[in-house]
């Protein structure tokens, strides 16, 4: 047992050790199904703008953007998922993210919500016959729209095409 300093009848607004601190996530859309990324590495999102194709890249790899004067690379994560190349419009968005020590872009068919989430409201994914591509699934959501599947930027984007490799 520890010591504690007298409370002065003042309540103790320290949180307990057991209280989960509720996690942030955007959720966005490809096609009907809804994804989510962690809110803190999100730095902005913005809309499409044609980028410049580069040669011998993933086809996932869009091409780059120059934001304010930072060499962004451009993934379109239809296509990362295996679900065909993504015919990008004025109505389509782009996160742009931090992972680990770069910054990169997300090609989305739109941003939906903020969803604040307590840890233990994740659930895990489940485990499939998947393969190591199926590693950057964190876990799953049941939110009041269906099924949030909540991703992994950094899995995402590692290995051999991964973000070292891409840009």
């Amino acid at each position: 047992m520890t010591a504690s300093a007298p409370s002065h009848g003042q309540p103790d607004a320290r949180p307990s050790p057991s209280a989960a601190v509720p996690r942030q996530f955007i959720s966005f859309r490809i096609d009907a199904e809804q994804y989510a990324i962690d809110i803190m590495a999100v730095r902005e999102i913005k809309g499409w703008t044609a980028t410049t194709k580069l040669p011998n890249q993933p086809d996932y790899v869009l091409g780059v953007l120059n934001l304010r004067g930072a060499i962004v690379p451009i993934f379109d994560l239809r296509r990362r998922f295996g679900k065909g190349l993504t015919d990008a419009t004025a109505m389509h968005v782009v996160m742009i993210a931090a992972v680990k020590d770069r910054t990169i872009g997300l090609l989305a068919d739109a941003v939906c919500d903020i969803l604040t989430v307590d840890p233990g409201e994740i659930r895990p994914v489940p485990d499939l016959d998947r393969s190591a591509d199926g590693e950057f699934l964190s876990g799953i959501i049941a939110a009041k729209d269906g099924m949030v599947v909540l991703l992994a930027l950094d899995a995402l984007f590692a290995g051999p095409a991964g973000v070292a490799e891409a840009a």
